[in-house]
């Protein structure tokens, strides 16, 4: 026994003769920095806990310690001894570290994370005039956004304004409607963000259904002990467009000038010691380039943040966003030579018009708590209530509401060996209560689980996650069947792994499955808009796929400008895609019309003679009638920093895709525009995007691009008759044999920056004045000028 005692108490003397400790400090704040990793280079690792302090246990000396946090300087320390070692570290003011956070719900620098990701950089959004997230996005390599929805490496296609296979996040939350699963593009409060990440592939472990074809993520700038006010006012004007028959404004028109735009944006945030805030207000007019297309809009946002002094390792906030929405939707062109104006006329008050008025209310309100335990562990409770009403003032059968809550548990534990679990709870129940879709409430209940580990250059990543999901109490869409075994829950995972192969070169391959379950918008739609009818669904089933890539990261570096070239392949696959598809549809139930069998006969018989015709027959439906695979390779580079006196900033890239169907069922192919093609509808092969911007002293110039290679497939109803002499999009089949070959898109920018609180800048959008169309009948924006006053106080 008494060997027992001596040997523990001479243990502890030498543990005690070996052991380093100390505090980390931030230079500036002198506060304590948490989570810092500590590398010695006997092998000994250790994590900074919430007060700053850290222990090693080394026995060789002289020992090299290094401290590296994200988003500060990585330093060294070199020590001769055992003993307490108290060490500062300074914030990496050159910002040469791009920071992540939605990959893996934690930070993360870029060049680690195993799956293809942009960043934008607010400067980018200021500084082209940018008014909503999509015009944001769509200046991203490999993106394309289609009158309101997002495609990610040609993951989506033309859907109506219903579902979305790209999950939108604003501070780690959802952002889809209730209704239609789309996003809301112009009442996410931008002008917060302190950046914009875009996740290219399947991302539902994380995040769950939505997440299929990838992420688009913002989190809120945080506010500083120092107040910041930023004002923002830009007006522009609509140049007219190079055919003089698209015209409709002038002396003979009530819109007697060319149509102009106006944003006023005003933000303000500051932090105390124990309070802190964020508040932002947007107004935003635009008399609109077609014919009826105005929009109104004024939005109020913010944060409010509590961090009690007695209970430091707890923080909590409220956020908040409400934005009222007047605008006029546009759908249908009258003709290809009157393509800014809508069939049926401007006049909303004629039935003929497939013009409709709408004014919308959208509102979220976002409670947070944020806990870090005695061992450190995180814990993360994020809760949302997101109310949208939609009235439609010309026809209000088709207006809607719905409100989503959300609720999720996080928690996050470092381990000292470089492991870092996150495991959670997720719910979201969804009530919807519409003219147009009737109505509908569902749930989805989810557990998830990722674990990441560093050894040395490796980095590996392994989650899974599993989910519920129900809709107006009838489950089935996430069963899942192993054998003769049917489970209710439905699991899907991921894989990934990174290695650092020598400074600055990082490889990285990444393999994740994903569910889309269907929107109400999808299963239930019963409306027409001119000759164009919708048709519901109830029998819908979710969406399933899979993603995978192999990329390389080179950095290069000169100086103070860092740049970093990207190379990825990638191959998407998908089961029973959403497709909606041509056909002939009974009206009273959406189900198929097929006069061909002797049942199908009867039934048409009987609905004409219920005095239904052909036209209230045809139509759209959403349906499960894909299989599709989409292969390709990404080439980017993305740089920032100083060469010289210049500062230059780019973000560019190019994607080939082949985005084909893998169902050879010619039901599902005899209405393609395209017929000696298995290439899936409204896809594009190649994407090129580049934004180059140079600032010297106090001058900056800037210029963007964007080219879209010909869009070959399309719905062949489009170019044809429906019935006898009418047309859904009159001219558009002359319109395509026209307009047959990609095209490409410049903006520019000119600025003069008269101190580091005043900035004047001239913008020209659509610089040569093209004509081009982003969906059939859809033709875009001609050139427009704008001129942009932003002031800093």
């Amino acid at each position: 026994m008494k060997s027992i005692l001596l040997a523990i108490i001479l243990l502890h003397g030498f543990l005690a003769l070996s052991q380093i400790q100390g505090v980390v400090t931030d230079k500036n704040t002198k506060k304590p920095l948490f989570g810092v990793k500590i590398y010695a280079s006997d092998g000994q690792k250790a994590l900074s806990d919430y007060d700053g302090k850290y222990q090693l246990n080394s026995t060789n000396f002289p020992v090299k310690i290094h401290f590296n946090l994200l988003e500060y300087k990585t330093d060294t320390l070199v020590i001769e001894k055992a003993g307490n070692f108290d060490f500062t570290m300074g914030v990496n003011e050159k910002n040469e570290q791009t920071v992540v956070v939605s990959a893996n719900k934690r930070a993360q620098k870029i060049e680690e994370i195993p799956i293809s990701i942009e960043v934008i950089k607010p400067q980018l959004i200021d500084h082209k005039g940018i008014v909503n997230l999509e015009q944001a996005v769509e200046q991203t390599p490999g993106v394309f956004t289609m009158d309101g929805q997002v495609s990610i490496r040609g993951g989506s296609g033309f859907a109506y304004g219903a579902g979305s296979r790209v999950m939108v996040l604003w501070n780690g939350m959802p952002l889809l409607s209730g209704y239609a699963g789309d996003t809301q593009w112009n009442a996410i409060p931008i002008e917060q963000a302190s950046q914009v990440e875009v996740i290219k592939g399947a991302s539902s472990v994380l995040y769950g259904s939505g997440a299929l074809n990838g992420v688009i993520a913002m989190a809120e700038k945080l506010p500083s002990a120092t107040p910041e006010t930023r004002v923002k006012v830009q007006a522009g004007i609509y140049d007219n467009p190079r055919r003089s028959s698209l015209i409709w404004w002038g002396k003979d028109s009530v819109q007697k000038f060319n149509p102009m735009n106006q944003q006023i944006e005003v933000f303000r945030s500051q932090m105390f010691k124990s309070t802190g805030y964020t508040l932002s207000t947007v107004f935003y007019n635009d008399q609109g380039y077609r014919q009826g297309e105005k929009e109104t809009r004024g939005r109020v946002s913010g944060t409010f943040y509590f961090r009690p002094k007695k209970i430091e390792r707890f923080k909590s906030g409220i956020g908040f966003n409400y934005q009222y929405h007047k605008t006029g939707n546009f759908l249908i062109w009258q003709s290809d030579s009157l393509g800014f104006s809508p069939s049926g006329g401007a006049d909303t008050s004629n039935p003929a018009s497939t013009l409709s008025m709408n004014l919308a209310n959208r509102l979220f309100i976002d409670p947070y708590l944020i806990y870090i335990d005695k061992f450190n562990n995180k814990h993360h409770l994020k809760t949302r209530m997101y109310w949208t009403q939609n009235e439609n003032i010309s026809n209000s059968a088709q207006s809607n509401g719905a409100v989503v809550y959300f609720t999720d548990y996080n928690f996050q534990r470092q381990f000292k060996t470089g492991g870092t679990l996150i495991s959670g709870l997720s719910n979201t129940t969804n009530m919807v209560l519409s003219n147009l879709f009737g109505n509908h409430q569902s749930n989805n209940a989810a557990f998830y689980a990722q674990y990441e580990h560093h050894i040395g250059k490796f980095d590996f990543t392994a989650g899974m996650r599993v989910e519920h999901f129900i809709m107006d109490g009838k489950s089935g869409d996430s069963d899942f069947k192993m054998g003769k075994l049917t489970l209710p829950v439905y699991p899907i995972f991921r894989a990934g792994a990174h290695y650092e192969v020598k400074k600055f070169t990082h490889l990285r391959a990444s393999y994740g499955q994903g569910i889309r379950y269907p929107a109400v918008g999808e299963r239930f739609t019963s409306t027409s808009v001119g000759s164009l009818n919708i048709f519901p669904n109830a029998n819908l089933t979710p969406e399933k796929g899979w993603a995978a890539e192999i990329g390389i990261k080179q950095g290069v570096k000169m100086g103070d400008w860092k740049g970093m070239i990207d190379i990825a392949g990638f191959i998407n696959n998908y089961s029973n895609m959403i497709e909606f598809s041509f056909g002939l549809y009974n009206p009273t139930n959406g189900n198929n019309l097929d006069p061909s069998t002797s049942a199908g006969l009867s039934e048409y018989q009987g609905l004409i003679a219920q005095g239904y015709t052909i036209n209230n027959m045809i139509g759209f439906r959403a349906m499960n009638v894909e299989k599709a695979q989409i292969t390709g390779v990404e080439l980017s580079f993305n740089s920032m920093g100083k060469i010289g006196p210049v500062e230059v900033i780019s973000l560019m890239g190019y994607t080939y895709m082949n985005p084909i169907s893998l169902n050879n069922d010619p039901k599902y192919t005899v209405f393609n525009s395209d017929t000696t093609t298995n290439m899936l509808k409204y896809r594009f092969k190649h994407l090129v995007r580049a934004d180059i911007e140079a600032n010297y002293k106090k001058i900056g110039v800037g210029i963007s691009s964007r080219y879209n290679s010909f869009m070959k497939n399309i719905d062949k109803v489009f170019e044809e008759p429906i019935a006898g002499t009418t047309y859904i999009l009159p001219g558009l089949k002359a319109y395509r044999q026209i307009y047959n070959r990609g095209v490409v898109v410049f903006d520019a920018r000119i600025a003069y920056k008269f101190s580091e609180k005043l900035r004047l800048s001239f913008i020209a959008n659509n610089l040569f004045n093209v004509e081009y169309s982003s969906r059939p009948g859809d033709i875009q924006a001609p050139r427009n000028f704008l001129v942009q006053v932003q002031m800093k106080f």
